[in-house]
């Protein structure tokens, strides 16, 4: 009975609780049109008085401001009050009228909630701190901006973020800092740029060529001054931007000055003492209409009693819609649970159901696009890194040539540097092309005897060139008490260094980049060193400081296209320092440059020798017991034919060639060889079943891969196949002759 009771209840209130709600909602709706009429209204004023300002229209920015001001006075809504004194305060300081802009933020302030309004606090901050620049008050206006900076930072607002670095470049101008200004007009540009905010990039651009007229006298510095008020003249020309056409004027005089182009000079400043006469005028007159409270107050008599007449005729309207919005929501929510409750099992049930299927299909479909990505990078990787190694055989190959052919002093400091840079780029392409090898330590570190002073040299040589072209200045510290031999992986530091040192010339222009190396500690066996790279370029953002040693990350798009660059290089750093036991860390400030630094340990060698001297020591290569070998060399590439077969000859071992495998097998039948070096990829059939062949009719011939394969998970292939040894290339020709002559020991013992 009671169940029939309640069926019933439901079914009737089913068909009239949704009719009764949606009327009393449509009441409570129309007593809120009144409010969102005046909010609306207000809006559309106050975008009237900002667009008006840019173009410096004040007449209608000052009309449209005090019509938004008197329509928030009838609301109880202080963001909205607030928001009228801060459109307020940049309109005084677009007229100049830096105290009264500055009276502005103050008013605006006492309305907002610091928790709850953040935004509009960073932006009274930030044209606080751009007046208080223009009455000196340097300090505090200093302050201010970094609390509008701190704002933005947490919020990730990168558009207000842009006019606060630009506000910073402004200080630092003001201050007498032109570099580091230029450093944060720098900055500032590229995130003006992308969220279209025109007016400020026009005066970041004016702002940045003033500060390059304020360097030194170079030609350089006067192009760049010249450019970016180009730049800048382009914008003020689209957007009308009046006030700032004047300022270009004072601008394009001076370097015309510069250039000694007096009649242009004195043209171009005449016009800017007029024109700035004109428009001082006219600040004067606004901001005297600005300050009359009685104007255009007739003109808003009718609007505001018509704002009044509404809200009084529908006052009792908003009282009786909140109480009948609160019973219309208890209705439906009740029939909501009542109708839920009759279904509520199954519907879980169901839903549960689809929702494990659907996952599970989801799931297999992201297993298999996983393996075929990783598949496909798997190809990809082996095919590049022996187009790669190729052409850098080649270069490494003729450096070490040449060096053996008594190069003079001049050269030979030159071809070390290009042996250097081989090693390095060599040691790049391993990291780079298997960065899942990278990132999960696999690569290993080795332990050799260097001198760590003479490794910075090399890198600091090698990117000279870099600096000079950025009109930057390379300044190295170094710990004279830190002993002259150390035992770690010298390429891997060089790697870590030359991207550290890199990354910081390529971010900073007529600058200086300074590497200190000091002493944390040190022991009889270990020494503790902190390396450091400063330098005072464009800097990075807190923001980006979270990502930026994420692979293929960069500060931003604008500055991988400004900058150029993958993104690797930080990654690299960070997965090789935590091989080596290190971590990198970075403090970096926009506008004014950044410092990275890392702690290492190394052990401390005993031997005495030089570097070079100590790393041929693990080499006891017998080179007069390799005199008159016959070698054949088969490879179809000419010039790596070339390099290897000289290589050998410097030694005194007969040399043949062949171009392909085929070539290999017939050469072999009819010749008396000790040795053959084997290439793997060639024409026709390859090294492996060159091999394969060759052993099929010849068991005790050594033979060698000399391959530009990676080998390092295939090597238990090359040996099934008949390869006596494995030797990459390119290679040290240490190592090259070191395999060869312990590989023909090893031939003479087995056949002893």
């Amino acid at each position: 009975m009671f169940k029939d009771l309640m069926r019933t209840i439901f079914k009737k209130y089913l068909l009239i609780i949704p009719v009764i709600a949606c009327l009393l909602l449509s009441i409570n709706l129309n007593a809120q049109e009144v409010k969102q009429d005046t909010l609306s209204l207000v809006n559309d004023f106050q975008v009237e008085a900002n667009n008006a300002i840019l173009i410096q229209d004040f007449d209608t920015a000052i009309n449209s401001l005090k019509i938004a001001h008197n329509l928030a006075a009838l609301s109880k809504n202080n963001l909205l009050k607030a928001s009228i004194h801060i459109s307020f305060a940049e309109l005084q300081y677009n007229l100049n009228n830096y105290y009264g802009a500055i009276s502005a933020t103050i008013k605006a302030t006492a309305l907002l909630d610091k928790k709850e309004n953040k935004v509009q606090f960073g932006k009274v901050n930030t044209i606080r701190a751009l007046a208080l620049i223009k009455t000196n008050n340097l300090e505090e206006a200093e302050n201010y901006l970094k609390e509008a900076d701190k704002i933005y930072t947490k919020l990730n607002d990168e558009k207000n973020l842009s006019i606060v670095i630009y506000a910073f470049g402004v200080l630092e101008l003001e201050k007498g800092n032109p570099q580091i200004a230029i450093n944060y007009f720098e900055a500032a540009i590229p995130l003006l740029k992308s969220y279209n905010l025109e007016h400020h990039l026009a005066k970041a651009y004016l702002l940045e060529s003033d500060a390059l007229l304020k360097l030194e006298k170079t030609e350089n510095n006067l192009n760049q001054a010249n450019l970016a008020l180009e730049k800048a003249i382009i914008i003020i020309d689209l957007n009308s931007c009046h006030g700032l056409k004047i300022e270009s004027f004072r601008l394009s005089s001076q370097i015309a000055l510069r250039e000694n182009n007096f009649a242009e000079a004195e043209e171009y400043f005449s016009q800017y003492v007029t024109k700035k006469d004109s428009i001082n005028i006219v600040y004067i007159n606004t901001i005297s209409k600005s300050l009359s409270s009685g104007s255009n107050v007739g003109d808003l008599n009718e609007i505001i009693a018509t704002q009044q007449s509404d809200l009084d005729e529908k006052q009792k309207s908003i009282n009786f819609g909140k109480v009948t919005t609160g019973l219309s929501i208890a209705l439906i929510i009740i029939l909501s649970l009542l109708a839920l409750s009759l279904f509520k099992n199954n519907n879980l049930r169901a839903k549960a159901n689809d929702l494990l299927k659907d996952k599970n299909i989801e799931l297999t479909l992201a297993k298999e696009k996983a393996e075929r990505a990783s598949l496909a990078k798997a190809q990809f990787l082996s095919t590049i890194t022996h187009e790669l190694r190729t052409p850098l055989y080649a270069v490494t190959g003729l450096t070490h040539l040449l060096l053996e052919e008594d190069p003079k002093p001049d050269q030979k400091e030159h071809l070390n540097s290009l042996k250097f840079s081989g090693e390095y780029l060599l040691s790049l392409i391993n990291n780079i092309l298997d960065l899942n090898k990278l990132e999960a330590n696999k690569v290993e570190i080795e332990k050799t005897t260097f001198s760590l002073k003479k490794r910075i040299n090399d890198v600091l040589v090698a990117l000279k060139k870099t600096a000079e072209d950025r009109k930057n200045s390379l300044h190295f510290e170094y710990d004279d008490s830190i002993p002259e031999k150390l035992i770690g992986d010298p390429l891997k530091l060089s790697q870590v260094l030359i991207n550290l040192i890199g990354n910081s010339v390529k971010f900073t222009q007529n600058g200086k980049v300074t590497i200190r190396v000091n002493t944390i500690k040190i022991t009889d066996d270990k020494v503790n060193l902190r390396i450091e790279i400063e330098d005072n370029g464009v800097g990075i953002s807190k923001k980006k400081q979270k990502s930026i040693f994420e692979t293929f990350n960069q500060g931003s798009l604008q500055i991988n296209r400004k900058f150029g660059g993958s993104g690797l290089g930080l990654s690299i750093v960070k997965n090789l320092l935590e091989l080596m036991n290190s971590k990198i860390y970075l403090e970096s400030t926009l506008g004014k440059g950044s410092k990275f630094w890392f702690d290492i340990n190394f052990n401390i060698s005993e031997k005495s020798d030089n570097e070079l001297g100590v790393e041929s020591e693990k080499y006891k290569i017998d080179y007069a017991a390799l005199e008159n070998v016959s070698i054949l060399v088969v490879e179809d590439n000419k010039i790596n034919q070339m390099i290897t077969k000289k290589i050998l000859e410097k030694h005194k071992m007969v040399c043949l060639v062949a171009d392909n495998g085929l070539d290999a097998i017939k050469m072999v039948h009819e010749n008396n060889f000790e040795l053959i070096l084997m290439d793997i990829h060639m024409p026709g059939i390859s090294g492996i079943e060159t091999t394969q062949r060759i052993r099929g009719f010849n068991k005790q011939l050594p033979i060698i891969a000399l391959t530009a394969v990676t080998i390092d998970e295939n090597l238990d292939e090359f040996y099934k196949a008949g390869f006596n040894e494995i030797i990459p290339k390119p290679f040290k020709p240490e190592d090259f002759f070191d395999k060869i002559y312990r590989t023909l020991e090893a031939s003479k013992s087995a056949i002893s």
